[in-house]
């Protein structure tokens, strides 16, 4: 995957203080991949790229969607208010920001209880300094979405659990979960929700690896910091970050698929 020059370090310094590997080591080489999925990953990403288009063609962008008749823009401000939720596959999500680099937001992507599988539990975590969500409010954060002043993804990265006021499942069943999440309805954007649904379907192996890698972090942080319960200490924010072009994955998928 292609390096962007100008990443957001912030993210990128987080990443590496955890003491974990690169999280790029966690994703799984395409070549492995089923040639089923690999075709599904293709097709995302051109729904992708026409969602984009679409747009572009009217002066508009993914991010200035959800911020079309919000007011002023602030920091840490959920845009759209009360954030974008779909009642039938129980997705949702928002975007804000909060850091002063060449990010200008991000999306955060959950799933709520209702459309987890039937076996999925939550962590159990009798330290934890914090009531975490619970039955039917549960819900586990997927995956965020670093986005340009394009409008334009730039990469994904996990957060540790205080980041979202998430409930904690473990990485095998938040990777079963994504396959899940889906937008399907028109508000605030028609284009932006399938956008977004297909960036999870188009990125599943990269999310695959950070949601396993993220759980790497929380354990080798929780052997090394004793004093603070791991889910809500403050020094831990971003688990892992990968930088992200949607060209360069297609023409890696689109590679391999003709090999």
């Amino acid at each position: 995957m292609n390096m962007n020059e100008s990443l957001p370090m912030d993210l990128m310094l987080q990443s590496e203080r955890s003491g974990v590997s690169d999280p790029g080591e966690f994703v799984a080489d395409l070549r492995s991949l089923d040639r089923a999925l690999l075709t599904k990953m293709f097709n995302a990403g051109h729904e992708v790229l026409e969602c984009r288009r679409v747009l572009k063609k009217g002066g508009l962008n993914i991010v200035g969607e959800v911020l079309r008749g919000q007011g002023e823009f602030y920091e840490m401000t959920h845009y759209p208010k009360d954030d974008v939720y779909d009642a039938e596959t129980f997705s949702q999500y928002y975007y804000h920001a909060h850091r002063g680099s060449v990010e200008h937001g991000h999306f955060h992507t959950f799933l709520r209880s209702g459309g987890m599988p039937n076996d999925i539990q939550p962590l159990s975590w009798p330290s934890a300094d914090e009531l975490w969500p619970q039955g039917s409010n549960a819900l586990s954060h997927l995956v965020a979405i670093s986005m340009d002043g394009w409008g334009d993804p730039i990469g994904l990265f996990m957060t540790n659990r205080w980041v979202t006021d998430e409930t904690w499942y473990s990485a095998e069943d938040v990777i079963r979960m994504l396959p899940g999440f889906a937008i399907d309805h028109a508000n605030p954007s028609w284009p932006t929700n399938r956008w977004l649904t297909a960036m999870l379907v188009l990125y599943r192996p990269w999310i695959e690896g950070l949601i396993r890698h993220r759980d790497q972090v929380i354990q080798q942080w929780q052997t090394t910091h004793h004093d603070q319960d791991v889910f809500e200490d403050r020094r831990l924010e971003i688990t892992g970050y990968l930088p992200i072009s949607v060209q360069a994955t297609l023409a890696e998928i689109k590679a391999v698929l003709e090999s």
